[in-house]
C-alpha cells in the first residue's frame, strides 16, 4: 500500500452486532494507541479518516449506530471485516476470500459483482469457524459422557478439564464468547494430527464446510481464492483437492484493506497529503 506507517495500536473485540459499545470502546483504545506510537497528540483525530471492518457490519441500522457514536473522526467508512479482507488480498481486483477464524465466511467480487456467504453469526450460521469447532468438542464430549458415542482421548482430555462434571461444562457454556469456544481449536488440530476419531471428525466436518463456502464463490467466478484467519492454514490440507487448486495467497492484509477502503470512500482526501487515516480489523 501506498503511505508512510505512522503508528498501530490494538485494541479488544468489535464485533458490532455482539456488543456495540464494547466494539466502539475497542476502536477508542485502538486509535489512541496508534496516535500516542506515532507521537501525536489525540486533538488530531478531527483530521483522521478511519476505515473499519468489522464482523457485524452487515447490519445498516447497526452501523449507523456504531457511526453516531465515533463523532471524533473527520469521517467514517464501515464495512465487513470480510469486505477489507477482499480488499487486502486482492487490491480490489477480481478474486475472492474466505475467512476461517472465530467465525467464517466468504466473499468474492467478479467484474464489480459481489457474492456473500455465510457470516450470519454463530447462533446460526459460522460453520467453518473456531466457535463452532469448541462448542462441538464440548457437545461430542458429553456424548462419551452419557456412553452415546465412544470415547477418545480427545474427549477424554475435554472431560477431565471440567473433572468429569457435565454441570461445569454447562455453566461454561452458559456464559462462553464465541473467542472462548474458539479456543479449543488447536487442541482439536494437535489431536486430529494424532488421528484420534473425535478430534479427526471435528476438522474434517469444518474443512467441508469450509470447501462449500469455497465451491460456491468458485462457481461465481472467482478463479482465485484467498483464505484469511488462524484457522486457514492448519484446515488447508484438510480441504478436498478442488477446493485447493484455487487458493491462492492474498496481496495484503485486511488492515491494508481497510486503508484503500478509506481512501476510496475520500478520493478528496489524496489532495491533503496531511490527512491522516486509521484502520481497524
Amino acid at each position: 500500500m501506498e503511505g508512510t506507517l505512522l503508528g498501530e495500536g490494538s485494541g479488544g473485540p468489535a464485533n458490532i452486532h455482539l456488543d456495540l459499545d464494547l466494539a466502539k470502546e475497542s476502536i477508542r483504545i485502538a486509535t489512541r494507541a496508534a496516535i500516542r506510537a506515532a507521537g501525536l497528540d489525540e486533538r488530531i483525530l478531527h483530521r483522521v479518516h478511519a476505515g473499519l471492518g468489522l464482523a457485524g457490519a452487515g447490519l445498516k441500522t447497526t452501523c449507523e449506530q456504531l457511526r453516531a457514536g465515533l463523532t471524533s473522526f473527520a469521517s467514517t467508512v464501515v464495512s465487513t471485516d470480510a469486505y477489507i479482507a477482499w480488499l487486502g488480498a486482492h487490491r480490489g481486483g477480481n478474486g475472492g476470500i474466505v475467512i476461517l477464524g472465530t467465525g467464517s465466511c466468504g466473499l468474492a467480487v467478479v467484474d464489480d459483482r459481489r457474492i456473500d456467504v455465510g457470516g450470519w453469526g454463530a447462533e446460526i450460521s459460522d460453520e467453518a469457524g473456531g466457535q463452532r469447532m469448541g462448542r462441538e468438542a464440548l457437545r461430542r464430549s458429553l456424548w462419551t459422557f452419557d456412553g452415546r458415542a465412544e470415547r477418545t482421548k480427545f474427549s477424554d482430555l475435554i472431560l477431565d478439564r471440567y473433572a468429569r462434571d457435565p454441570a461445569k461444562i454447562v455453566a461454561f457454556a452458559a456464559k462462553a464468547t464465541p473467542a472462548q469456544y474458539a479456543e479449543f481449536a488447536p487442541l482439536v488440530f494437535e489431536y486430529a494430527s494424532r488421528g484420534d476419531r473425535l478430534a479427526v471428525e471435528l476438522v474434517r466436518e469444518t474443512a467441508e464446510a469450509a470447501a462449500r463456502i469455497i465451491d460456491r464463490l468458485a462457481v461465481g467466478g472467482a478463479s482465485a481464492i484467498s483464505l484469511i484467519g488462524g484457522l486457514a492454514e492448519p484446515l488447508t490440507p484438510w480441504l478436498p483437492a478442488q477446493a485447493q487448486r484455487v487458493l491462492v495467497p492474498p496481496q495484503s492484509d485486511p488492515l491494508d484493506g481497510a486503508i484503500l477502503m478509506a481512501r476510496r470512500a475520500l478520493d478528496s482526501r489524496r489532495e491533503a497529503p496531511e490527512a491522516l487515516s486509521i484502520s481497524a480489523a
